[in-house]
């Protein structure tokens, strides 16, 4: 039992250090991350080159491929696009494997120290993301320490002697990386374990070969998982990633028994068993690529004939998916796009609203309506991920950034309740044969041009963060104050001189209040930027 608990708790801590570290190096790349995955075009090689640097980065090719399947569901990535990142994890993940084989142990306690002092004594936020990375770095080499030290007893366990042996055979090597991968979800852990287990003395590459595979094909599982209730293309991304994976072990088994791939390990790696194992691994994953990725189309052709059917329109949101929240920069970064978009139907809707009153036309009324259906939609699912995204672990900056996302959303869909209002009042109209007077159809005009030009920059503002968008904005909302209070005296002035009967006065009412309004969330928006870009000046 204490040989269990010893390695229950070594693997423990060596997750625990992976995560932290990854955790750490994803708040130090920041918003460099989120633009990595930017540049991803159709080109598969830096689609490969992406892969690698973001695996190397959250420490885990799960958690990549698990994204790229968000990123094809939420019709952000084609195929053609994600079997060359889903190459490139496979190679990033190795760098794990690497670290390990160093033997780090005996300075791990030192890292801990230096990054806990970092931590203890700075308050920069950057400083601290570092202390992180060090931590995390440390903790891991202390778990494969007491991972060793607890397994080191199996070196005089006949029966451990036994089984070890029998993982000589190929296909039951295969099985157990494969078992032991998808036990733990994470190939890099079960790498920490066989790498622990070889202090023993009786693990050889003949029985690490099968094993290194099998962790391979067993870390598609999760992608596999994530993958149910995705939409087809989503599916076919986690079918890529088994198919790559599946192939890339048949390769290399014929590789290693029919050519002196093995020999040549050995010559490069020296004595260490650790050092043959991870550059065993590294090797394989790099061969696999280079052989593989001529033929990535035919990869995509073979998961679409897996999963057959017409590709699926995305529906609903379009750049989110929880499967990115895995990632936080990223997602943060996915959630303020949404955002925009929103903000985009939304100004679009309100131009709809304006025509639909100048026309008296009832089916623009229609679609107005329809459409703020579809806002408010928006509107509860975008909150829904943001609060999903609060229990990520976030940088005080990207805490900030969804906390403005909040306030934002909240806001569009008020302005989105405004062309409605605008909508309905033309259909009052029309119901009503309501005529305006020239004046006041020609202040209700010249009101509509300010604010739609008030709501288009605080979109502007909301997109570049430019502190003399926001100041235009709040500039705006003053002018149209000003405004909305000349042309209800004038409206009164109509009145008094009877220029306009009543019915038509409460539509001109409304039209400016509730226009005068929207000026009113699109200088909140400009606003919510002007605080964000305040703080990040005192940081």
């Amino acid at each position: 039992m204490e040989m269990l608990f010893g390695v229950l708790g070594g693997l423990a801590l060596f997750l625990y250090g992976m995560n932290l570290m990854g955790s750490g190096l994803q708040k130090v790349a920041g918003e460099r991350l989120k633009k990595l995955i930017e540049v991803l075009t159709n080109n598969r090689f830096m689609g490969v080159v992406v892969g690698a640097i973001v695996t190397a980065l959250v420490q885990s090719s799960s958690a990549t491929t698990v994204m790229v399947v968000g990123f094809v569901n939420a019709g952000l990535m084609k195929l053609t696009q994600a079997i060359g990142v889903i190459m490139g994890a496979n190679i990033g993940t190795t760098i794990t494997s690497q670290l390990i084989a160093f033997k780090l142990t005996d300075v791990a306690p030192i890292v801990i120290a230096i990054g806990v002092a970092i931590w203890l004594f700075t308050s920069k936020r950057k400083n601290k993301e570092v202390a992180e990375v060090l931590i995390g770095f440390g903790i891991l080499f202390l778990g494969m320490s007491m991972m060793s030290s607890s397994l080191k007893p199996l070196g005089d366990s006949q029966v451990f002697k036994d089984i070890m042996i029998s993982l000589e055979s190929p296909l039951l090597g295969i099985l157990v990386g494969f078992a032991m991968t998808v036990a733990i979800q994470s190939s890099s852990a079960s790498m920490g374990l066989l790498l622990a287990v070889t202090s023993s003395g009786l693990v050889t590459l003949d029985i690490a070969f099968p094993i290194l595979f099998g962790d391979n094909i067993g870390t598609c599982v999760t992608a596999l998982l994530s993958s149910i209730g995705a939409n087809k293309t989503a599916k076919r991304a986690a079918i890529m990633h088994l198919l790559f994976n599946i192939f890339g072990t048949g390769l290399f088994m014929f590789l290693i028994y029919l050519t002196p791939m093995k020999s040549f390990i050995v010559s490069i790696s020296g004595d260490s068993i650790n050092r043959q194992i991870a550059n065993a691994h590294t090797i394989f994953n790099i061969v696999n690529v280079v052989v593989q990725f001529p033929f990535a189309g035919l990869i995509v052709l073979t998961a679409k004939k897996i999963v057959p059917g017409e590709d699926e329109d995305v529906i609903g949101l379009k750049y989110l998916d929880s499967r990115i929240i895995e990632t936080p920069s990223i997602a943060v970064g996915m959630a303020s796009k949404e955002v925009l978009r929103m903000g985009r139907i939304v100004k679009e809707n309100l131009e709809l609203s304006k025509v639909a009153f100048y026309n008296d036309d009832e089916k623009l009324n229609m679609k107005v309506f329809k459409e703020e259906k579809r806002i408010n939609q928006l509107e509860k699912d975008i909150t829904e991920y943001l609060i999903e995204l609060t229990r990520a672990p976030l940088t005080d900056e990207q805490y900030g950034t969804v906390t403005t996302l909040f306030n934002t959303i909240n806001d569009l869909e008020r302005v989105g309740d405004h062309a409605d209002n605008i909508a309905e009042l033309a259909q009052y109209k029309i119901d009503n044969k309501i005529k305006l007077s020239d004046s006041a159809i020609s202040e209700i005009s010249n009101m509509f041009e300010s604010v739609e030009e008030a709501f288009a920059l605080s979109l502007t503002a909301f997109k570049t963060a430019e502190i003399d968008t926001t100041r235009r904005v709040i500039e705006y909302e003053g002018m149209i104050d000003k405004l909305e209070k000349d042309y209800r005296a004038n409206h009164i002035d109509r009145l008094n001189k009877l220029a306009c009967n009543p019915s038509s006065g409460i539509v001109f009412l409304d039209i400016i209040s509730n226009l005068e309004r929207v000026a009113d969330h699109s200088s909140n928006i400009a606003l919510y930027i002007l605080d964000v870009l305040e703080d990040r000046h005192k940081n």
